[in-house]
């Protein structure tokens, strides 16, 4: 069984010597986008604008319940219930705005991918074609979860890929 799986490696490392590999680093490649720039401000001010009106309530919620401890014992039980069933409502209300804005498949969400994924498909494709026209069987993306423990900067093809979406590489650090 070992002998089997020596085999294998031994023919499958011989094969993968044949081939080439290369990689990009994607967040060196969306630097150098402005319309990724801009895409990335728009969904910055639109979560700046949700996050200070989800603050705003809270602070209304948290006036509320100081007033309520200053008051609760001068209020009869119903009034108390009241006051409080109304801050119950208000933290309701929020959580349910704040899922809305930014939840999995909240506003945010939504925005991000009208914004970003046809960016991200351009660049897909530009990465596709230079891979496909030098010859590459691979290209690991540096800046992924793939971890790669060395890079020789030969085979980075993050400049090609700027270059085949029509942009001039090397305005951000690599």
């Amino acid at each position: 069984m070992r002998l089997f799986f020596a085999l294998i490696l031994t023919f499958g490392m011989g094969a993968a010597y044949a081939q080439k590999v290369g990689y990009v680093d994607s967040e060196y490649i969306l630097k150098n986008i402005p319309e990724y720039k801009d895409a990335q401000k728009q969904l910055d001010d639109i979560s700046n604008e949700w996050q200070q009106q989800i603050d705003k309530k809270y602070q209304e919620i948290d006036r509320l319940k100081q007033e309520y401890k200053v008051e609760e014992i001068l209020l009869t039980s119903e009034m108390k219930e009241k006051r409080l069933a109304t801050i119950r409502l208000k933290e309701k209300e929020v959580r349910e705005f704040q899922k809305k804005k930014f939840g999995i498949d909240g506003e945010l969400f939504t925005q991000r991918q009208k914004l970003i994924q046809p960016i991200q498909e351009k660049i897909y494709k530009a990465m596709k074609d230079v891979a496909r026209s030098s010859g590459y069987i691979i290209l690991f993306d540096k800046a992924g979860s793939t971890t790669l423990i060395y890079t020789n900067p030969k085979y980075n093809k993050s400049d090609a890929v700027l270059k085949k979406l029509g942009y001039e590489p090397g305005k951000e650090k690599k």
